[in-house]
């Protein structure tokens, strides 16, 4: 076996117990504990695991891409290759606890936010009432939710080597997030984000640089299988390069994994892959793009979800802000309210709804049952400063029990 190939099996195997003892892995691998040794304290170094007294315990939070297998095949042999597995794949697993796991694929950006009294007109500068800089983009914002929604969590990333992959790094680090795969590109840096937040409503207008976000490759996308593979649900939106995102789709179907797609930001790409979606949750502008029907009330947005679904989409959650949420589940629509709120920073709403949805679908609610969950989850993250500020899951709870 080669070196690359133990260390990342014992990677597969921490990850699953999140301890091991030096005795245990040479007796697996029949090597000698001198070499286990070596293996541990390489992968510490990494930032991988914890060395302890006989052994290790898992960190799996790395900024590299080393453990990388190279397979020399392209991306759809690998998918035909596990499609292969699948049925001994499955056998295996079967009767395995694999409730409450999101994987989930996304951006990561620094986000600059400025607090103005009001949006400036074309032209016009005006002097911001405050200005934070702080963790962003739509992965990173709904992998914090999914995670303080109670569910596991494994994030999957890509920032730059510039002076914001650090900022990532720590900011992952001291998150809920349970792991985390965090690549670095040799050629664009760290994604960033600059947001206007206004006073007078809580309404945000944002400019968004991707940077590195668009530079996943399929090599990085596959070296993600084994913690794709004990998920229950995918989570992915489109601020990663749409190759990337497809790919991770399409090895989530081969290992029977849910799929949720947030089309956003908004892109006809999204269309390419309706039929590899179980749920798709657009708010009003971009259901309205996806489906040519322009939302503006209940009536137009069951119109909307109808076609989205002709599209070969197979369950449609279009959220709707104040108005809430609908559901187009097979042949039935069902309409959620939105929960009261005192609306203070409206940034993070969407990704707030998502990654709460994620949460309660991998933990084995229906979806009107996870839609409810995520509509109060989003009402207290509007609550609060900060796209990545989000509520704890008694809070939900305690609001649910409210309505």
């Amino acid at each position: 076996m080669f070196l690359e190939e133990r260390r990342n099996k014992i990677l597969d195997y921490l990850d699953k117990y999140e301890r091991v003892s030096v005795t245990y892995l040479a007796t697996a691998f029949e090597v000698t504990k001198e070499t286990i040794r070596s293996d541990l304290n390489e992968l510490a170094l990494q930032g991988l695991v914890q060395r302890c007294h006989g052994g290790a315990i898992i960190l799996r939070r790395s900024l590299q891409a080393t453990l990388i297998t190279e397979t020399g095949d392209n991306f759809e042999v690998l998918l035909q290759r596990l499609s292969n597995q699948r049925k001994n794949h499955l056998v295996q697993d079967k009767g395995k606890n694999m409730q409450g796991k999101v994987c989930i694929l996304g951006s990561f950006n620094v986000d600059i936010v400025a607090k103005v009294e009001r949006f400036p007109k074309g032209g016009e500068s005006l002097l911001a009432l405050g200005s934070t800089l702080g963790p962003g983009g739509k992965g990173a914002n709904q992998a914090t939710a999914a995670s303080l929604a109670g569910t596991k969590v494994h994030f999957v990333a890509k920032v730059g080597k510039d002076q914001f992959s650090q900022f990532a790094f720590d900011h992952l680090s001291s998150s809920k997030i349970h792991s985390f795969t965090l690549y670095q590109s040799d050629t664009e840096p760290t994604g960033n984000a600059i947001i206007y937040v206004s006073q007078q409503d809580g309404e945000n207008m944002i400019a968004i640089y991707s940077g590195a976000n668009t530079t996943i490759t399929d090599e990085e996308v596959a070296a993600i299988t084994t913690d794709l593979s004990d998920a229950n649900v995918l989570l992915v939106q489109l601020e990663n390069n749409f190759d990337a995102t497809l790919n991770t789709i399409k090895l989530a179907k081969t290992l029977d994994i849910q799929v949720i797609l947030n089309p956003a930001p908004y892109s006809s790409d999204a269309l390419a892959c309706l039929e590899y979606i179980d749920i798709i949750t657009p708010n009003e502008t971009e259901a309205s793009l996806l489906s040519g029907i322009e939302i503006t009330d209940l009536a137009s947005a069951k119109e909307a979800a109808l076609r989205i679904v002709g599209l070969g989409a197979k369950r449609v959650i279009i959220t709707m802000g104040s108005r809430g949420a609908l559901i187009l589940d097979g042949s039935q629509f069902q309409h959620i309210p939105a929960f009261p709120a005192f609306s203070v920073d409206t940034t993070g709403a969407g990704d707030a709804f998502n990654g709460a949805l994620a949460a309660a679908i991998a933990k084995g609610q229906t979806i009107a049952q996870a839609a409810t969950y995520a509509a109060a989850f989003a009402s207290l993250a509007v609550e609060r400063e900060g796209a990545s500020n989000m509520p704890q899951h008694q809070q939900v709870m305690t609001r649910l029990s409210q309505r």
